[in-house]
């Protein structure tokens, strides 16, 4: 028998088949009260997520992998995790695939996003080859960006002296380097983004006409809040929201040059009056125990986002 009088008796035999998918198949309204147990800030766009730096000493000396850190951030209740591309075996060369996409599952099973990478890099050297060469660095991490998921990796400005050159100089060249950093960004559907880091960035207005200049919906800022130290920090962050792709929100601030406890209520006003969304990824400093004190900022930003 042909293949088309197989196919003819068996299109036949299924007209005659009652439509039940759709009583049947149809998946059930959830109740009010599931759904209403949202995590803080997930009925506005909000999610938590933890910087990996928050680990620096732990993932540097050995005594905590990625792995464990993820698992970490699980039990903890965030929502995702920022893996700074230090931590990454092999860094600053990119790791096998294989190694990148065990920790890419590991994060999809543990329910986590990966919201963000970053590397070293310094575009305020005067040397042109290493500059060029940090360019490469970038480039080669954003490709690793793409491969394990994390929409946005973080570029630092730099932090040279550079005396006898003025800062239009720096500047200029800096603005080459980042616009070839945002197009292979681009090609690879990463968003380039820039950390004021109290370096050769220090205020709002100068990330802001870095990132205006070069204007590119591939670039965006990564809000440091404890490095806008020269001016009224709440004003600063305030001011440059409008471009930030990512945070790293700290346990502390500089007000005057004195560093004080970040207010969470006043920087959550800012954030939710701002339209900002997205994560929201907190970096601890200083003594003690890690664990603890990511813990207890994770609590901090709940309430505050709630």
């Amino acid at each position: 028998m042909s293949n088309q009088l197989h196919r003819r008796k068996f299109l036949t035999s299924m007209i005659g088949l009652p439509v039940i998918a759709s009583a049947c198949s149809a998946p059930k309204a959830a109740s009010t009260s599931a759904s209403s147990e949202k995590l803080p800030g997930s009925s506005n766009g909000l999610k938590t997520s933890l910087n990996a730096f928050s680990f620096n000493a732990p993932l540097s000396n050995g005594s905590m992998t990625i792995s464990d850190m993820l698992d970490f951030c699980a039990t903890a209740g965030f929502e995702g995790a920022d893996i700074t591309g230090y931590y990454f075996k092999g860094y600053p060369q990119v790791p096998p695939d294989e190694y990148l996409f065990q920790i890419k599952r590991k994060a999809f099973r543990l329910g986590l996003e990966i919201s963000g990478t970053g590397v070293r890099n310094d575009f305020t050297i005067a040397d042109k080859i290493k500059r060029e060469q940090d360019v490469m660095l970038v480039k080669k991490w954003i490709e690793v960006a793409a491969k394990i998921g994390a929409p946005v990796i973080r570029i630092f400005a730099g932090n040279q002296k550079n005396e006898g050159i003025s800062k239009e100089a720096v500047t200029e060249w800096m603005l080459k380097d980042i616009q070839a950093c945002v197009d292979y960004g681009k090609q690879y559907g990463v968003i380039i983004g820039l950390q004021n880091h109290n370096d050769f960035i220090q205020t709002a207005d100068q990330v802001i006409k870095i990132i205006e200049t070069i204007n590119s919906e591939w670039l965006g800022l990564v809000l440091d809040t404890g490095s806008y130290r020269v001016l009224d920090p709440y004003e600063e962050i305030a001011k440059s929201i409008k471009h930030t792709v990512n945070w790293q929100i700290k346990e502390n601030i500089f007000i005057n040059g004195a560093e004080k406890e970040t207010d969470m209520e006043k920087l959550m006003g800012i954030i939710k009056s701002s339209g900002y969304k997205g994560y929201l990824p907190i970096e601890t400093l200083g003594e003690g125990d890690p664990k603890i004190k990511a813990t207890s900022l994770l609590a901090k930003l709940q309430k505050a986002m709630m």
